[in-house]
């Protein structure tokens, strides 16, 4: 007979994947470790042993977001140069902000790291990765790499108060280029689809 028990390691991983949806959804301050160890299906106290504080279990999960962002933006710029490497990572991004428990996680990661420096040092490492990738990888002027985090942050607030799916000129001039705006409304449109399918799954 083949065990089913799970290693460690597989124990982290559900953990870390129960955090992700905890998190997003109610944030640092307002998640308790008893929702997280349960939606993990294991006891408070053995998720403490895995991941020490809630604090070190925010980080981990936040620093798995980070990742994955790093991971899909140097996966888009493959044998491309400037211009056209910055345009692709853009639309990378800007695919990853329409995953809900990504922006949410990024977002959260920023309010809590308002009143908390290991957090705020957390959040701040992806920007030094990700300041790595355009600089060494890219060889961008200072003003470009400037425009490249401006144009993140962009793209991180437009998803989160769904911008992209408004059509009024206020909001298109906005959003940059009308081309980037088309592809924008279309993944608007099929992260509603998506956010109504999983509403009615849930009812």
């Amino acid at each position: 007979m083949v065990s089913t028990r799970q290693t460690a390691a597989e124990r982290r991983v559900a953990v870390l994947s129960a955090a992700v949806t905890e998190f997003a959804k109610s944030g640092y301050a307002g998640t308790s470790t008893d929702a997280i160890a349960a939606r993990a299906g294991i006891s408070q106290p053995y998720l403490f042993r895995l991941f020490g504080t809630k604090k070190d279990l925010f980080i981990a999960t936040y620093d798995l977001g980070g990742t994955r962002i790093v991971n899909e933006l140097t996966r888009a710029i493959e044998g491309l140069e400037r211009e056209e490497a910055l345009h692709a990572m853009g639309m990378a991004y800007l695919q990853l902000m329409q995953d809900p428990e990504m922006l949410q996680m990024q977002m959260h990661g920023y309010a809590a790291a308002t009143s908390d420096p290991d957090i705020a040092a957390a959040c701040r490492k992806t920007f030094e990765v990700l300041w790595h990738l355009v600089k060494d990888k890219l060889e961008l002027d200072p003003e470009m790499i400037q425009d490249f985090f401006a144009n993140g942050m962009l793209i991180s607030v437009m998803s989160a108060i769904d911008l992209l799916s408004v059509k009024e000129p206020w909001a298109q001039s906005i959003c940059p280029g009308v081309e980037k705006f088309e592809a924008m409304n279309s993944l608007s449109d099929a992260r509603r689809y998506h956010a109504d399918a999983s509403a009615e799954q849930a009812s």
